[in-house]
């Protein structure tokens, strides 16, 4: 084996040589070599910043990574740190028809995944309430003097603004939705009160704020949100294959693509004093069984996209929502009493009774409690009625006041409803339905037709004595008062037609839960409306993120490491700096085989057999 002397490359003096088979390798790295080398780098670099840190860039996990979106979740009930960079925040103010309550949302920074939604949640103060604020009366009471309108908001904004850090004033979109109360006035009255709030909000306040933040929404828009609101705290917009509870959609709009496999939504059932609204979602296309139908169901059915990317269709969602008016539960007791004074009138008329008689007689009445006495109708036109306490023949009773028509996909007052697949949907009935289910019959929660209808029976038909003592005793929801016992029966019977009569729900549907709080919290229209408002929000972070590059994202998520910049810059320069050097020894090996020894060029070039070299000692 022969040696290659360095005689050539370094002074007379120094003489020395190596074997000739360890040369090119030493000075020859393989592409092998630079890659194994450029490896054992990154690995260093990513260890250093794994120990440093204790996480990664959020641009390194993979799409709907648990790991990541388990440190995007903001706590449910700790307080909100307040001091955190990444958070952002956004204020819902509900203009309703008896207040106007300010509510805080806050969120961490989009995960980068255009499949998830903000993790939206409501803001805690440091005891952990959620930072609310109500003021009265509703904002419609400034039709006279709608330029007092800022001032009446103002103490809600002030309040916002004092948890809200000052540095985030300026990105935190603010919007002032006004709901029934506002939508009674002449638009006259609307416009100039919003006008005033337009005008002399960002005056007074660094909130993002813009002309269109401020506006009366229709009550199709405000069931929209609740049902956006709910379906979100239940995790239904989280489109992981890991729930056996699916639907197959037809995305509106498409209908040249294939269907769509994702989580089932929840319909909400809710059911107030005045009115009642039903919301659920469509998944396929509905036929109409008329022009005139199909015009209808437009105002009913809301097509929208909850995504952040419009081209994306995993949150494309086609919502029916109906609200009726005067089928709330005291409404609907106010329309049967006038119906039972009018009709006991006519009757006395024909027997030749005056108003005064009517007393002697009392009227007698199902939907109450059994023995149970009470007075109704107007001062002029009183009526004295005394309860029978039959809950069925209350129920048919009430079956008139349904308006029901004989015709298809039909439900209260004769309004278009679309099928539901009651073998593959769920439903969510709040308020009133909740009330009658637990506060007097402590039955909340699951449904179940038969055992509710049997305990409301049961009830209807005991005396009111009895329920009296045994409201005195306890035995009832501590927030149950006179008004529910006395008409619990009223309300179980209307709650059941509507539901099963009305909207056509099977009495053997077993989907349907009751209940005031989802997941221990109540669950506001506003929740909705901030997530829906906000739907663009992670799809500019994620532009911003692919230009700013791999740079910027840590210069964004390492708040507190300068040194991590000096680390990162002396990597590559280290790394750099090996390459150069390499290339720089291949280069001097190229010109002193040249110089010492020109015939062994195609010897190492080529790899043929080692001719005799001479070997300097």
């Amino acid at each position: 084996m022969g040696r290659i002397s360095f005689s050539c490359l370094f002074p007379a003096s120094w003489h020395f040589s190596l074997p000739s088979h360890i040369l090119p390798r030493l000075l020859l790295p393989s592409s092998r070599q630079l890659l194994f080398i450029g490896l054992l780098l990154f690995f260093f670099g990513v260890c250093y910043l794994l120990l440093v840190t204790g996480k990664l860039p959020a641009s390194w996990t993979t799409k709907g990574n648990s790991f990541h979106r388990h440190l995007a979740r903001v706590s449910d009930v700790d307080a909100t740190d307040a001091s955190n960079p990444d958070l952002s925040y956004g204020l819902v103010v509900d203009c309703g028809s008896s207040g106007s309550r300010v509510y805080v949302y806050c969120w961490p920074s989009h995960n980068g995944n255009p499949h998830e939604l903000l993790d939206i949640r409501q803001m805690r103060d440091q005891n952990g309430k959620s930072v609310v604020m109500k003021i009265k009366p509703g904002i419609s009471k400034m039709a006279e003097t709608p330029e007092k309108a800022s001032d009446y908001i103002h103490p809600l904004l002030s309040f916002a603004a004092e948890h809200i850090p000052k540095n985030k004033h300026i990105e935190t979109p603010l919007y002032i939705l006004c709901t029934a109360g506002m939508r009674i006035l002449p638009e006259s009255q609307q416009e100039a009160i919003l006008e005033d709030l337009r005008t002399d909000i960002p005056v007074n306040f660094d909130f993002l704020f813009s002309d269109s933040h401020a506006e009366v929404i229709s009550g199709k828009l405000e069931g929209v949100y609740a049902w956006i609101g709910i379906n979100f705290v239940l995790g239904k917009f989280n489109h992981a294959h890991n729930d056996d509870a699916v639907v197959e959609v037809n995305i509106p709009g498409s209908d040249h693509q294939e269907a769509l496999v994702r989580k089932r939504t929840a319909g909400v059932l809710d059911m107030g004093g005045v009115s009642t609204q039903i919301a659920f979602e469509v998944p396929k296309s509905v036929s109409f069984a008329s022009p005139q139908q199909e015009e209808v169901a437009k105002n009913l059915l809301a097509e929208f996209n909850l995504g952040c990317d419009a081209h994306r269709t995993d949150h494309v969602y086609r919502v029916y929502v109906s609200t009726f008016l005067g089928f709330g539960g005291n409404a609907a007791r106010q329309t049967y009493e006038e119906s039972l004074v009018k009709n006991t009138t006519a009757r006395n008329k024909l027997l030749g009774q005056h108003v005064g008689e009517m007393a002697a007689s009392p009227t007698l009445d199902p939907c109450l409690p059994t023995d149970l006495r009470d007075q109704i109708g107007s001062p002029e036109q009183k009526l004295h009625v005394l309860g029978t306490g039959d809950f069925d023949q209350c129920r048919r009773a009430l079956q008139p006041f349904l308006n029901r028509t004989n015709e298809t996909q039909t439900s209260l007052n004769g309004v278009f409803q679309p099928p539901i697949d009651y073998n593959n949907s769920q439903f969510f009935g709040f308020s009133e339905f909740y009330y009658c289910t637990e506060d007097v019959l402590r039955m909340g929660g699951d449904y179940n037709a038969s055992k509710y209808a049997q305990a409301a029976k049961s009830y209807c038909a005991t005396q009111w004595g009895t329920l009296k003592e045994r409201f005195d005793a306890g035995l009832f929801a501590s927030h149950a008062d006179g008004h529910r016992l006395q008409y619990q029966c009223f309300k179980s019977a209307w709650m059941y037609e509507v539901l099963h009569s009305g909207f056509s729900f099977p009495p053997d549907y077993k989907n349907l839960k009751t209940a005031f709080l989802v997941y221990d919290k109540e669950v506001q229209w506003t929740l909705g409306a901030i997530l829906f408002r906000t739907r663009f929000l992670p799809l500019r972070d994620i532009q911003q993120e692919s230009l700013k590059g791999l740079h910027s994202h840590w210069r964004h998520s390492f708040s507190i490491v300068n040194h991590h910049y000096i680390f990162l810059f002396c990597f590559f320069i280290v790394l750099l700096s090996i390459i150069l050097y390499m290339l720089r020894l291949r280069r001097i090996h190229r010109r002193a085989a040249q110089r010492c020894s020109p015939s062994s060029v195609p010897w190492l070039e080529e790899g043929l057999g080692s001719p005799t070299l001479p070997i300097n000692l």
